[in-house]
């Protein structure tokens, strides 16, 4: 529910920047689907997942950042926050 509502604050903060943008959340059970069939730019993390960041880092090989959301950010559901780091993110990578 929480990471639903901070999609959706993302995607209003992206629209409002002017950044087209397809955000979407996933169960980590499912990423390895999402990953093959959406070609995402970047996987983020949540912050109660965090443990996984070693096996989506070696899971992605360096195809794209993978980052851990912020603990404040996702408490405070600060969307235009965390789609900055985003695409501070892609941009470091060179995507």
């Amino acid at each position: 529910m929480s990471t639903s509502l901070l999609v959706s604050k993302m995607q209003k903060a992206a629209t409002a920047e002017g950044v087209e943008a397809d955000i979407f959340a996933t169960a980590a059970s499912d990423a390895d689907n999402a990953l093959e069939t959406k070609h995402p730019d970047i996987l983020m993390l949540g912050p109660q997942v965090r443990y996984l960041l070693s096996q989506f880092q070696n899971k992605v090989d360096g195809k794209l950042p993978v980052e851990v959301i912020n603990m404040q950010d996702y408490g405070m559901m600060n969307g235009e926050k965390v789609l900055k780091e985003a695409l501070s993110s892609i941009e470091k990578a060179g995507k």
